[in-house]
C-alpha cells in the first residue's frame, strides 16, 4: 500500500515509480484525474496490500484509510526547490552577495559551459557523488539566470515561468502519454520522430536546420546538422565532401551520426582514454625514476 501526493501539475516523484510498477490497482483521490492517470476512480476505492493512491490531498478518507494502516506517503519533492530559488533570491536582493549582484547572462556564460563539462565528465567517469553535485551546479545556473530575468524591467519572467513553459512543452509533446493514444508512437525511436514533427509545428520553422545551436562543439553540430536534414530525406551524396581536414572531420562525423552513432560521444571517449594512457605512461617513468620523457621512453613506458 502507498499514497503518492502529487501536485497541480501531472508529474510523479521518482520514488513512486517502483510501487505504480507494481500496484494491483491504482487509485485516483482527490484532485486526481483519473483517465489521465489510468487509474481507478476512488469511489470505487478498496484498501488492499498492492493498493497505491494518487491524491492532492492526503487527508481525504481513502488516503487516511491507507495511513493509519501502515501505508508509507511518497510526496513531490517540492519544498527543497522552492528552498533553492530563495536562496539565489537572498543572493541577488540588497544585502545578499556583492559578486552575484554584479552578475547578468553574458558574464555567467562561461560557468554555464563548465558546470555543463563537468557535469559530462562526472557522467563518463561513473562518480555518483560528482554526478550529484554538478546536477546541483547546473541547476544553480538556471536558478540564477531565470533570477536575473525576473529583474528585466520590459520582459520579467522567473523561475516559475520557466518551471510552467517546461511543463507546457513536456505535456504537449507526449499526447500519447498526457492525451491518450498517439498512433504516430510506438517505440523510443518514433516518439523522437513525433517530438521533433510538433517541435516543428509549435515554433513555426521554415528549415529542417532551425534551431540547432551553432555554438555546440563542431562535431557535435556537424552530427547534429546531418541528423536534421536526414530526417527531411536529405541525400547522403550531397553531404560535405572533400580532401581537406573541415571536409574530411564534417563526413566522418555526419555519416557516424547516419550511422546511429554519437560521434561527439566517442570522440571524447578515445580523449579520455588517451589521457588516461598519457598520465599512466608518465606515472610509470617517474616510478623508473625517468623525469623527461624521450619518445623511446614514451613507447616504453606507454600502457600496452
Amino acid at each position: 500500500m502507498t499514497v503518492v501526493v502529487v501536485g497541480s501539475t501531472p508529474v510523479l516523484p521518482a520514488a513512486a515509480l517502483p510501487a505504480l510498477r507494481s500496484a494491483a490497482v491504482v487509485y485516483a483521490g482527490e484532485g486526481v484525474e483519473a483517465a489521465l492517470w489510468s487509474a481507478e476512480p476512488v469511489a470505487g476505492f478498496s484498501a488492499g496490500p498492492s493498493v497505491v493512491l494518487l491524491t492532492t490531498n492526503p487527508d481525504e478518507p481513502a488516503a487516511r484509510e491507507l495511513i493509519s494502516a501502515g501505508a508509507p506517503v511518497i510526496r513531490t519533492p517540492a519544498v527543497p526547490l522552492l528552498d533553492a530559488a530563495a536562496v539565489m533570491d537572498r543572493l541577488r536582493s540588497p544585502g545578499g552577495c556583492p559578486w552575484d549582484a554584479e552578475q547578468d547572462h553574458k558574464s555567467l556564460r562561461q560557468y554555464l559551459v563548465e558546470e555543463t563539462y563537468e557535469l559530462l565528465e562526472a557522467i563518463e567517469d561513473g562518480d555518483r557523488a560528482a554526478l550529484r553535485e554538478e546536477l546541483g551546479d547546473v541547476l544553480l545556473q538556471v536558478l540564477f539566470h531565470a533570477r536575473i530575468a525576473a529583474e528585466d524591467a520590459q520582459e520579467p519572467f522567473g523561475i516559475d515561468e520557466v518551471a510552467g513553459d517546461l511543463v507546457a512543452k513536456l505535456v504537449g509533446r507526449h499526447p500519447h502519454v498526457f492525451s491518450g493514444h498517439d498512433p504516430a508512437v510506438h517505440d523510443a525511436t518514433s516518439q523522437q520522430h513525433r517530438w521533433e514533427e510538433l517541435k516543428q509545428v509549435e515554433k513555426q520553422r521554415e528549415s529542417s536546420v532551425d534551431g540547432v545551436a551553432a555554438g555546440q562543439p563542431a562535431v557535435a553540430l556537424a552530427a547534429k546538422l546531418a541528423q536534421r536534414v536526414a530526417r527531411a530525406g536529405f541525400p547522403v551524396d550531397l553531404l560535405p565532401e572533400g580532401d581537406d581536414t573541415g571536409m574530411t572531420l564534417f563526413a566522418v562525423a555526419a555519416l557516424a551520426k547516419l550511422a546511429g552513432e554519437d560521434p561527439e560521444t566517442e570522440l571524447r571517449a578515445v580523449a579520455r582514454r588517451f589521457e588516461a594512457n598519457v598520465r599512466a605512461a608518465e606515472r610509470s617513468a617517474r616510478a623508473a625514476g625517468v623525469t623527461a620523457l624521450t619518445a623511446a621512453d614514451w613507447r616504453a613506458h606507454w600502457p600496452a
